[in-house]
Formats: structure tokens, sequence, C-alpha cells
């Protein structure tokens, strides 16, 4: 029956819900993320400047018995706590992403993934071949990221002048950006390692992922593990951010119930319903029809993938509070450092330089590369004009660029020019872009 065809086919249609939901919330997140950076300048600028920077020093304690208390300061619940979630659902869009979307086939994946690399490596290049040698070489992952709540956010306010396609690659550069900044931080921000904190996480670990083999779905187990996870990451000497991560491979994929068996269940909880009397009695008079009903429910919501299910109930949380809160914490750099002081010392001209030059430069080049030897292809709706734009657009560095600068430097002086630097680089990239894409029109319109 037409019911059950069209059962059978939801589980297709809530991945491309959930895709269409991302961009959605990315796209207005980034607008709020811009309001929350103004805000956070303003804060840093202001006569509150001093309490706000002391209200981040404060500590938030929980005490959980007389024997355990567990305290961080608000600056370190933001950084490390709720950006470890942030994390979480950029693993989980990866995952969605090279499981059914993007990424999920060379054909598909080719082009913006070279993109990404090229976009990581010129800036890396640009930074290093400036600072080789001197202190500030630690400093050579800030370049390499995009934004992609705020790059979305930009693209956002130019509408349909855009091409769908465009923001289809940028979400996939992106995403595959962000692995690549997982890895930087995983591989070369880590502190000294506790063995015991490393190993007990990697037995956490292991757990989740055999209760995915076992086929649990129920996701209460899975939360439970991801929270003792990201506890023995902040101790580890690993970043806790990685923690989430790691939690998003271990989440299923596959729903409780196929489409085929809701199919079935679902045509006989409709032969169940059609015995009970319709015509005259509503669910509130006949006690069956309300079962009837909730036993539909249920079904239908154990065919929905635990990892889209997960990246749903965080989609908001993450685009409309992590996001614009990270941004207040963070963003609020003391603009007491002028322009030509940023861009005449090697730190502040190599990440200007890394993410408004370099970012564009590898990104087109790498891009162009890949469709001339024939193994990566750009989207019949798009001009390289498109690719550089976006490429500019990508040299929003922001969140990203901004949270490796605090595992980058403890040194305040190097935190405020790197932060200024990209501020500045930032600002750069989405301009460049907005102009080059408003006089860059898709070669059919119609597409």
């Amino acid at each position: 029956m037409d019911r059950s065809i069209k059962n059978n086919q939801s589980t297709i249609a809530y991945i491309q819900q959930t895709a269409r939901r991302f961009l959605n919330r990315e796209t207005s997140g980034g607008l709020l993320l811009i309001a929350a950076t103004i805000l956070a300048l303003i804060l840093g600028n202001s006569q509150w400047a001093d309490a706000y920077h002391h209200y981040l020093k404060d500590e938030f304690l929980f005490e959980l018995s007389e024997h355990f208390t567990f305290g961080l300061t608000i600056e370190e619940w933001i950084n490390d706590g709720l950006m470890a979630i942030f994390f979480l659902v950029a693993g989980l869009e990866l995952k969605r992403e090279i499981m059914v979307g993007e990424l999920s086939s060379f054909k598909k994946a080719s082009m913006p993934l070279l993109a990404a690399l090229g976009g990581m490596a010129m800036p890396a290049i640009i930074f290093t071949m400036l600072n080789s040698g001197t202190v500030n070489i630690n400093g050579w992952g800030i370049p390499m990221a995009t934004d992609i709540a705020y790059s979305l956010g930009i693209i956002g306010l130019l509408g349909r002048r855009v091409p769908a396609q465009l923001k289809i690659f940028l979400v996939a550069l992106a995403i595959a950006d962000d692995l690549g900044a997982i890895l930087v931080i995983a591989l070369f921000y880590s502190n000294q390692l506790s063995w015991l904190y490393l190993g007990t996480g990697a037995g956490i670990f292991i757990l989740l992922m055999l209760f995915n083999r076992l086929g649990i779905k129920n996701l209460f187990w899975y939360l439970l593990g991801g929270v003792g996870l990201w506890y023995c990451f902040l101790n580890s000497g690993v970043h806790p951010t990685i923690a989430g991560v790691l939690f998003a491979i271990t989440i299923p994929v596959k729903p409780k119930l196929d489409s085929k068996l809701l199919k079935d269940r679902t045509a006989r909880n409709v032969e169940r319903l059609e015995e009970t009397d319709i015509e005259t009695r509503d669910p509130l008079q006949d006690v069956r029809q309300g079962k009837i009903l909730k036993d539909i429910k249920k079904d239908t919501e154990n065919a929905k993938p635990p990892l889209l299910k997960l990246e749903n109930a965080l989609i908001d949380f993450n685009a409309f509070f992590i996001i614009p809160i990270f941004a207040i914490a963070n963003a609020g750099v003391k603009l007491d450092v002028s322009f030509l002081e940023v861009v005449s010392g090697s730190l502040g001209l190599g990440i200007l330089l890394g993410l408004a030059v370099g970012k564009v430069l590898g990104i087109s080049l790498f891009a162009f590369i890949g469709e001339k030897l024939g193994i990566a292809e750009l989207h019949i709706s798009l001009r390289w004009g498109h690719i550089i734009g976006m490429g500019m657009i990508a040299g929003i560095g922001f969140t990203m660029s901004l949270f490796i600068t605090n595992l980058a430097f403890s040194d305040p002086e190097l935190v405020k020019v790197s932060k200024i630097s990209i501020l500045i680089a930032s600002l750069i990239g989405a301009l460049g872009g907005i102009i080059t894409l408003l006089f860059t029109k898709p070669k059919n319109e119609n597409l």
C-alpha cells in the first residue's frame, strides 16, 4: 500500500532532512556568531573589560561527594567542555557525509577534499616560511582552519545570488578541513601524556565500539560512556575535544528497525487500526486506537538512525549556543595593537597572509590541478570565480583559529597579536569573498 511505500523511504528522507537542517542552522548560526563577535569586542574594549576577563577566570565546581570535587574555570568549561560537544557534532557531520553525503564516494569527495588539502597546506607553508626558527613557529596550525558557521553565515547574506551547489561544496570542504584541524590538535597540540587516563579512555572507547558492534541502539549508554571518555581525555594530556570526535565514531548508524521491518510493522498496525471504529470514535474515546498510534510513533522513532537523532538533537544547541558563547569568551581581545604593528611582525603577518592569501590560493590551485588531472570535477552551475570567492570566505578561520591559538601560545602578547590577526584576516576574507561572488554568475541561472 502507498503508506507502506512511504515508510520504506523514511530513513532516506530523515537523512536529507538532517542535512538540510544542518545547512540552515549553520547559516543562521553564522549570523548570530557575527553578533556575538561584535559583542565580545565591545566588552573587551569597554570599561567592563576587567570584569569580563575576571569572570571568565572564575571557577565553577561540581561537588559529587566530600571525596570528589571537580571544577574548571568558566573559560575552561567553554573551551574544554562545550567545545568537546562542538567537535562531537563535527564528528557526527563528518560520519554522515562519509556514509551518505558529499564525501560518500571518490567522485563526490575528490574536489572538496583536494580543495581542503590545499586550503590547509598553503597557509601552513606561508606561516612556516615567515616564522621558521622563531618562538612563533608553534602557531603554524592557526591559519589552517575554516570556520564553517561564519563562512555559511556570510554566504547566507548573499541569498539566491550564490548557487546552492557552492554552499554544499563549502560544507564538504569545511567538514574535511575540520578533520584536518582535529588531527593537527591531536598530534601536535597535546601536552605531557598521562598513560593511566589515556589507557582508561582507550578502554571506554573500545567498550563503546563493542556496544555498537553488539547492536545496542540506546543512546543513554553511549552518552554515559561519552562523559567518561571526555573526563579521561581532560586529564590525559590529549586535548579533551578529541574525545568528542572519538565518541562520534562509536555512535551507531543503523537504526533499531530497518525500513523493511518498519514497513511490515506499520502495515500490521494500520490493519489493526482499521479494525477499530475509526469512523465514529477517535483515540481519546478508543484506548486501542491510542495504543496503536503510540506503537506506530515508537516504531517510527526506532527507524531513525541513532547518529542522526543525536546530531539533530545537538544542531541547534551547537549553532545557537556553543559557537556564540565561544566567540564571546575568546574574541574579546583588546584592540590596542595597530594594523602596522600586526603586519610588521612575522607572527601577525604569517597568520594574516596564511588566512587571507594562503586559503584562497591553496583551495583554488588544488581544485584546478585536480580538474586538469581528471580526478575532480567542477559542478556545472559553478564558475572558477565561485571557487575563488568561496576560497576567500574560507579564509575566515575564526572559531578553530582562535581555538588553536589558545593551544599554541601561553604568552598573552602572542595570543593578542594572533587573535587580532585572525580578526583582520577574517574581515578581509569576508569582504573579498562577498565582492567576488557578487560579480560572479552561475553558468546556468536555472540550475
